[in-house]
């Protein structure tokens, strides 16, 4: 038997998740477009039909374990006039569009007040909780996430050699964050948790 707290992550949490997931990439493939780079639309990426961005094994994942992923919009640095500049815009593209996402639910409740235990209440608490987690997760500077391509673009040239290298290195840096008791996973749980609770209590939602 189904119980509530499932049910209630079925029924609000995925959608959420899978929402903001669409947003994220089409972001991603729409900024590298308009800097040169027609990969994401040339793999019918540059749309918000969710069923280009879903991943199976990661839309599996979001239903039995709350964490999920989409499939990564492709991209081809080559194509960009300055290959790190426009690789950090792309990267940045993500996580932005969900900071948007996160200001537009929270004026919402700020203007309509709904009761949290009400539709709209917890649909808006938890597409803005799921959109402050995707972003603030995503600015993390390890590969392949996108606050590491975003800091390579501000590194030395000699520097930004070893940075580049630590990709090779991304399933690791993965398994650090996700398994269960890992001090890493701990300490990103922890600075999430910290974020989403400032930003929930800014917009009146705590």
């Amino acid at each position: 038997m189904i119980s509530t707290e499932t049910l209630y992550w079925i029924l609000f949490g995925v959608p959420a998740i899978i929402i903001a997931s669409t947003i994220h990439e089409y972001a991603h493939g729409w900024v590298a477009y308009k800097l040169g780079d027609p990969t994401a639309k040339a793999y019918g990426r540059l749309t918000l039909n969710p069923l280009s961005h879903i991943d199976p094994v990661g839309a599996i994942s979001m239903i039995l374990f709350k964490f999920g992923w989409s499939k990564p919009v492709p991209i081809n640095e080559s194509n960009f006039e300055r290959r790190e500049l426009g690789t950090a815009l792309t990267a940045l593209a993500g996580p932005l569009s969900n900071a948007i996402l996160v200001l537009i639910l929270g004026a919402i409740n700020l203007i309509f007040r709904p009761n949290l235990d009400s539709i709209l209440g917890s649909l808006l608490f938890v597409f803005i909780t799921v959109n402050i987690s995707l972003a603030v997760f995503n600015l993390l500077p390890i590969p392949p996430l996108d606050g590491h391509k975003i800091v390579r673009a501000l590194l030395p040239k000699k520097i930004r050699y070893y940075w580049e290298k630590m990709e090779k290195y991304s399933i690791i840096f993965i398994l650090l964050i996700v398994l269960p008791f890992s001090p890493v996973g701990r300490f990103v749980g922890g600075l999430i948790i910290s974020v989403l609770t400032a930003i929930l209590r800014l917009f009146k939602f705590l």
